[in-house]
């Protein structure tokens, strides 16, 4: 069962059709599902087996949200999750030192097209842009679209995405179907049109490049440009009434996009929904898990798990990542493989593409090693 608040269930009853007909017996731990509205029942009915967690965490591949106990397992065992392996290298050493095979579904190559139906990144993402503008309407003094009574008219809610991903794309569309008038920025020039295609209005920032590195990841910026974007953005967004936040780089802090001086410039009522309290915030003053109101009424929302808040949703759309990921690594004649050749588990080879350098596959460690082509984050071990 998944612990520490999580309420998502790595595997749900319809993934196991096609995990059993792979040849796969499922073990699920008694009550793992029910957050996420999924019965043991269902679960039996569905054709897996219903254990207590001791004998869980004896199979030999173990599915699950984060990383479990690993003091739990035994060498030879193969553990898939969301590592965060950069965050939590203490972790990933207890994995070598255990022997046990690593495999961390966030660092799966999200631009080989074979990679994109077990990209948990993006689908866990797409809930969360969907819920953050959910959590603004909710808190905000104030209807999102436009209404016109008898009494007069109420204009639309003013919503700035910063950051326009996965969830920021998501989060723009989400509330221009709510009515808002919606304002977005990215430091990736490109990602001008993509937020107009969703009905969005591109925040230009003077001397603005495609700051996006060869993973698709947003690169590092220098302190005077995020100081410019900041300045920028938060401008855009002083009269405001949603402001949400979705700038995360991979394997580092959430970046500063709005700092403390700029919230004393929003106005009273006006709500920050931080995409990324987990990981230190997007705001200087927000919380991780509270929601906080400031002198001058500006309300901050620190949710630090919104995947978790759409726990049914955001089940099925990992379990379809992750039971079409485990599939693939079935072959008919040698049955379940971690194959040096698949450029899911290590990363695409030099030269094409898709390669990047120091940047390895979702296969982290095996057999006591961390994986070579994990340089980069061999470099924190």
């Amino acid at each position: 069962m998944e612990k520490n608040g999580e309420t998502r269930v790595a595997i749900v009853p319809n993934s196991m059709k096609k995990l059993l007909k792979s040849g796969f017996e499922v073990v699920v731990e008694q009550g793992a599902g029910n957050s996420a509205n999924h019965s043991d029942q269902e679960y039996t009915d569905a054709g897996a087996t219903i254990a207590d967690h001791e004998t869980v965490m004896k199979c030999e591949i173990i599915i699950s949200i984060r990383m479990v106990d690993i003091a739990e397992l035994s060498e030879g065992q193969i553990l898939a999750c969301v590592a965060d392996p950069f965050r939590h290298p203490e972790k990933v050493q207890a994995c070598i030192d255990n022997k046990i095979t690593l495999l961390s579904m966030d660092m799966i190559p999200r631009r080989l097209s074979r990679a994109q139906s077990m990209d948990v990144n993006s689908s866990q993402d797409n809930l969360a842009g969907y819920k953050a503008v959910l959590l603004g309407a909710a808190h905000v003094p104030k209807g999102i679209p436009m209404m016109t009574t008898s009494a007069g008219t109420i204009r639309p809610a003013k919503v700035v995405i910063m950051g326009s991903g996965v969830a920021g794309l998501q989060a723009i569309a989400t509330a221009k179907r709510l009515g808002a008038v919606v304002y977005a920025s990215d430091v990736r020039k490109t990602a001008a049109e993509q937020i107009e295609s969703v009905g969005g209005r591109f925040i230009e920032v003077e001397g603005m490049d495609d700051f996006e590195d060869e993973s698709g990841y947003a690169k590092p910026l220098t302190p005077e440009f995020i100081q410019k974007v900041n300045d920028t953005v938060c401008g855009v967004a002083s009269d405001a009434d949603i402001i949400v936040t979705t700038a995360r780089i991979f394997g580092r802090p959430a970046p500063i996009t709005v700092p403390a001086s700029a919230v004393t410039n929003f106005k009273s009522g006006a709500v920050v929904v931080d995409m990324n309290a987990d990981v230190g915030g997007n705001c200087e003053l927000t919380k991780p898990g509270e929601i906080t109101v400031t002198d001058n009424g500006v309300i901050i929302v620190g949710t630090s798990n919104l995947p978790g808040t759409l726990a049914n949703s955001a089940s099925m759309l990992y379990s379809n990542n992750l039971t079409t990921f485990i599939t693939s690594l079935v072959d008919k004649e040698n049955g379940f493989q971690i194959s040096e050749d698949d450029d899911i588990l290590v990363g695409a080879p030099e030269g094409n593409d898709f390669f990047v350098a120091g940047m390895g596959g979702v296969l982290i460690c095996k057999d006591g090693e961390i994986h070579p082509k994990q340089t980069r984050l061999g470099g924190v071990l």
